[in-house]
């Protein structure tokens, strides 16, 4: 019975009933764009001032005293960036959660943001304000650098490599309903056009970065219409990269793989639908210590929005406990994002040095520095 119900009920039904804007009506199509056209490129320029301005959202928990820290290394640095922060707190309009006008008008005027850590109610209340923000800026590709850090020991000491997620469909469209009591159907969703869109993109991360290889995370031999779509339309994309080497590999075996032995994978750009991406990505995260030392990038067709992944933290929010490192390693991806690679070399290099030194840290990589103190020594290391 509740198979006939499941094919009787016309798929039409299901999407009349979804509160998002599907993304295929957003995603434009990249085919007519010439090979050379670099997808998602910054469009800031700077003020009179000389600077860019850069949204900010210092997000939840610990979220202002990390970003705090950033905001300090960035000035102790001469960043050309100047700071126009945002409350991104949720507000429901028609029924649908959204973010308020001034944060949305913010991020569309800026180009670009740095956000903290965002608290989500588990199993009620307002949607993800990740997965709204995600939606309202239509940011299509999450971009996951995992590289071991020197002075923090993990089982693995050889990693480097970077995970890109689509972002806006599979399994996270959101759409799923209750069919009859007990019984609810979610709808995974994969269109040519964003496919498309976000392998494009690693290809060219893969040129700007220097990795020789992408590969293809699915599982077309179990979803051969939604992943085999995925699959083909790489197939397609990589004949544009002749440069760049190009495979495929099945989602069980690479994490089988990864947590064998993660050396292999250091000269790949692995690109793969979202809920892979969303697996994958904390899988390696894991490899090198975790979420707190792991950068994050959401790119979109005009905005961009670099986060830290890991949670708000409220039991030692303004404890000055929290550590910094993955928002300041995100900050270093938005500067690179928008050609101040000089500053992103000099920042980095000086985390990457007191993290090596392991004198100056915080309590979760081993230390006993408060976060304050941390960013300091980061400071010192700029000179």
């Amino acid at each position: 019975m509740v198979a006939t119900r499941l094919i009787a009920r016309p798929a039409c039904r299901y999407l009349a009933r979804a509160s998002f804007t599907p993304s295929w009506t957003q995603a434009r199509s990249y085919a007519a764009i010439a090979k050379n056209d670099r997808v998602a490129k910054f469009l800031g320029t700077k003020g009179n001032d000389g600077k860019y301005t850069v949204t900010l959202i210092e997000g939840d928990g610990i979220g202002p005293e990390i970003a705090q820290s950033v905001k300090d290394i960035f000035t102790a640095a001469k960043v050309p960036i100047k700071w126009e922060s945002v409350d991104v707190t949720p507000q429901l309009k028609d029924g649908r959660t959204v973010i308020p006008q001034e944060a949305i008008d913010s991020v569309t005027r800026n180009y670009v943001a740095l956000k903290g850590p965002l608290a989500t109610p588990i199993g009620k209340g307002h949607v993800s304000l990740n997965l709204t923000l995600r939606r309202t800026f239509n940011l299509f590709a999450n971009v996951r650098p995992c590289k071991s850090i020197a002075g923090y020991q993990t089982p693995y000491d050889n990693v480097d490599t970077v995970l890109i997620r689509e972002n806006t469909e599979g399994e996270y469209s959101g759409i799923e309903h209750i069919v009859v009591d007990g019984v609810v159907q979610s709808i995974k969703l994969i269109t040519r056009a964003a496919s498309e869109r976000v392998l494009r993109f690693a290809f060219q991360y893969a040129l700007e970065v220097g990795k020789p290889k992408v590969r293809v995370v699915h599982k077309a031999t179990i979803m051969k219409m939604s992943d085999g779509l995925f699959l083909r339309t790489a197939r397609d994309v990589a004949k544009e990269f002749p440069q760049i080497e190009f495979d495929a590999e099945l989602l069980d075996n690479t994490c089988l793989k990864m947590v064998t032995d993660p050396a292999p994978y250091a000269d790949l750009v692995l690109v793969m639908p979202n809920l892979y991406g969303d697996i994958l990505s904390d899988l390696c995260a894991g490899l090198i210590g975790g979420l707190g030392l792991t950068p994050s990038g959401n790119i979109g067709d005009e905005c961009s929005i670099f986060e830290a992944v890991h949670g708000s933290a409220p039991d030692i929010a303004g404890k000055g406990l929290a550590n910094p490192t993955a928002l300041l390693l995100s900050s270093i991806m938005m500067l690179q994002h928008m050609g101040l690679h000089q500053h992103a070399e000099q920042i980095q290099t000086a985390i990457f040095k007191v993290l090596a030194e392991g004198k100056t840290i915080t309590g979760d990589l081993g230390g006993k520095a408060k976060t304050h103190e941390y960013a300091g020594a980061v400071i010192k290391a700029l000179n």
